[in-house]
């Protein structure tokens, strides 16, 4: 088989197409959102939205209401319990997260083993990407676009919350409210990758590719460009390669975005483990030559 009917090869079934469209908008829009949550270091907080979003679908589910209203209703919940914990307490903020997204969390796993289902509702901790309807395509896609959107065109303001709270205040902005709307944001965008890989591995697409960017390059701007690109090629290199080795498609992606921050991290010129080593001694045989 030649690469060119390897690439279209997939293409051919329906659910393929589906998988891959759906990966690509939640990767995009997962990428872009990381950016942000890697500078100001809301890692922690990625994991706990993504997680407390569980007895929220299973509730949806229970209701006959869209899985997504569910998931959005339970994120906007864990944001607002952790602020209250973290404000109304001597707990901080760490502490406070691990509290809530574990027992939401816990929550929703008791939801699943007592909810009769002909559904398997594991699906949506593990994913099932390529059980993906043309309705799940379209609401990501609506609810990926509303994200995307509203990122771009508040990116300077969320760039100067992220870099100097202190001055966006001064120059009339709340830091307050850009903080709260990055928090909503990332319950919606938790929402959007929810369909493609599940509760377990959101978080991985909420950090990943935005860490990855951060090795790469020390502006913002080109942060913003390079990790949704490297976050849409892995998505769709781990699609084609689960295809191929029958594995899972949620936790493949993963893994791709995970070998390239690995790749990154031990030779990017600038900030890679082993590259710098590398362009110091470049440096200093040239030196060398060069007397």
């Amino acid at each position: 088989m030649d690469l060119l009917s390897m690439l279209l090869e997939p293409l051919s079934y329906d659910f393929m197409v589906r998988a891959l469209l759906t990966t690509a908008i939640a990767a995009v829009v997962c990428a872009v959102l990381s950016c942000w949550l890697v500078l100001i270091g809301w890692s922690l907080m990625g994991d706990a939205v993504s997680h407390a979003v569980l007895p929220g679908v299973v509730l949806a589910y229970i209701v006959g209401a869209p899985f997504a209203l569910g998931a959005l209703v339970f994120a906007l919940l864990a944001v607002t319990l952790i602020g209250v914990v973290r404000n109304t307490s001597r707990v901080k903020e760490d502490a406070a997260i691990g509290i809530v997204f574990t027992s939401l969390f816990a929550l929703g796993l008791v939801l699943i083993s007592v909810t009769p289902s002909q559904t398997d509702l594991n699906h949506i901790i593990f994913g099932n990407l390529l059980g993906v309807s043309m309705a799940d395509l379209v609401q990501v896609v609506i609810l990926g676009v509303v994200a995307f959107a509203i990122l771009v065109l508040k990116r300077r303001d969320l760039t100067l919350y992220a870099f100097d709270p202190t001055h966006a205040h001064a120059i009339g902005l709340s830091p307050r409210r850009l903080g709260a709307l990055l928090l909503g944001l990332l319950a919606l965008t938790s929402v959007v990758a929810l369909q493609t890989v599940g509760v377990v591995l959101v978080v991985a697409m909420l950090i990943i590719p935005g860490a990855t960017a951060y090795l790469l390059t020390d502006r913002f701007s080109r942060m913003l460009v390079i990790a949704p690109v490297i976050s849409a090629a892995c998505s769709v290199a781990g699609i084609y390669i689960s295809y191929y080795l029958d594995t899972a498609s949620g936790a493949m992606v993963v893994l791709a975005q995970g070998t390239v921050f690995a790749v990154v991290y031990l030779f990017s010129p600038r900030q890679g483990l082993i590259g710098t080593r590398l362009a110091k001694a470049r440096r200093r045989r040239a030196a060398a030559l060069a007397r």
